[in-house]
């Protein structure tokens, strides 16, 4: 029995996947991966639906599920369901040159299936906005005792730009131990995009506020800092955040502790520093797994980060109770789009070997971008 349906031939465009039943797109999607095997690499990160992780062979964080896909022998293809900076990621590891030449010369094809998945924060920081930055700092400061370090959610110019200025990238595991490596090489760091992370960071690091300042882009004059401001940091932050963390307040805070008693407050250092200071835990995605799954029955957690990644935590663990921190739905919209009926369209076409958005990122920038990540992982 044929799985394409009769009215949806193979390699059609996508308006002809709308509307299909998920059933039917549940089993031309595992059609596909039956056929392709090995071959291929579906990639589902912790915010996607639950109906999409459902088809991932890896489920995790942006970079884990890169360097998961980069090391898989025999893929020939990566569908990853996440957003642009993510699928850039995963062509710069998986198309490395000592790698493509161990293959003979082939290239892992990396596909996004809906081309609208971006990163609010990621588009906060355009390359050309940080070039001029760095370039206005060098007006005030030495620019040479400045480590550019990037969050690895960011686009991979601005990973080839911290490789190229001696800097470094970041994940919400591993900040701390990346400030300390920049701080033991420059007197100041420049933290790109997000600025919650690098605040939250510094000062659980002991860096007082008055030693960080805020670079805002659209401001024509040193980000809007007084000189003496930037003479005096130690933390030059990006004024970058994420739409889904910023969500929190800290009056959530405080009324999950009125309506229930003993629970644990869990946030995503992407939270603001007043959400931060009021929470009991503050970790990565992964370390709030962790705490979740280690927890003995009957904890109590309000959790402050995406959507769909706490509501999968209390399917997952009927023993304990979880609650969403906020009283507002807040979901990552553009990690949303990306849905059965684009992921079908993006297999199908791949198997036939017209695949549609390709990520592919240029050499120059892909072999900068690496220099960066390599420095964080001799410090991980």
């Amino acid at each position: 029995m044929s799985i394409a349906a009769p009215d949806v031939p193979l390699a059609s465009p996508f308006a002809a996947y709308r509307g299909l039943d998920d059933a039917l797109l549940d089993d031309r999607i595992e059609a596909v991966r039956r056929r392709m095997g090995s071959r291929l690499v579906i990639l589902g990160h912790h915010y996607q639906q639950d109906g999409v992780i459902d088809h991932a062979d890896f489920q995790g964080d942006s970079y884990q599920l890169s360097r998961s896909a980069a090391e898989r022998a025999g893929c020939e293809a990566i569908a990853f369901c996440g957003v642009h900076f993510m699928a850039e990621t995963a062509d710069i590891l998986a198309n490395r040159p000592d790698r493509v030449a161990a293959r003979g010369g082939r290239r892992v094809a990396v596909v996004l299936p809906d081309m609208a998945a971006g990163c609010s924060m990621a588009d906060m920081a355009a390359i050309e906005q940080v070039e001029d930055a760095w370039a206005d700092l060098g007006t005030v400061v030495d620019t040479s005792d400045i480590t550019p370090v990037t969050y690895i959610n960011s686009a991979a110019s601005l990973k080839a730009f911290c490789g190229r200025h001696g800097g470094i990238v970041c994940t919400s595991s591993n900040a701390r131990a990346v400030l300390e490596w920049a701080f033991a090489r420059t007197k100041r760091v420049l933290f790109f995009p997000d600025q919650h992370l690098g605040r939250n960071t510094a000062r659980a690091m002991g860096i007082p506020l008055d030693e960080m300042a805020l670079w805002n882009p659209h401001e024509p004059a040193l980000g809007g800092n007084p000189q003496a401001q930037l003479e005096n940091s130690r933390v030059i932050l990006w004024q970058g955040h994420c739409s889904v963390h910023a969500m929190f307040k800290p009056e959530h805070v405080d009324a999950v502790r009125a309506n229930l008693p003993g629970v644990k407050v869990l946030v995503h250092p992407e939270c603001s520093m007043e959400v931060v200071d009021r929470a009991d835990l503050v970790g990565s995605t992964s370390y709030i797994l962790g705490q979740v799954e280690k927890a003995p029955p009957g904890t109590s957690w309000a959790i402050g980060t995406e959507l769909h990644l706490v509501k999968r935590l209390e399917k997952n663990h009927p023993e304990q109770t979880i609650r969403f921190l906020s009283p507002v739905m807040c979901m990552c919209a553009t990690m949303y789009r990306i849905d059965l009926a684009h992921l079908c369209w993006s297999l199908e076409h791949l198997e036939r070997g017209k695949p549609v958005n390709v990520i592919r990122v240029d050499d120059e920038t892909a072999k900068w971008a690496v220099t960066a990540l390599e420095r964080m992982l001799a410090v991980s």
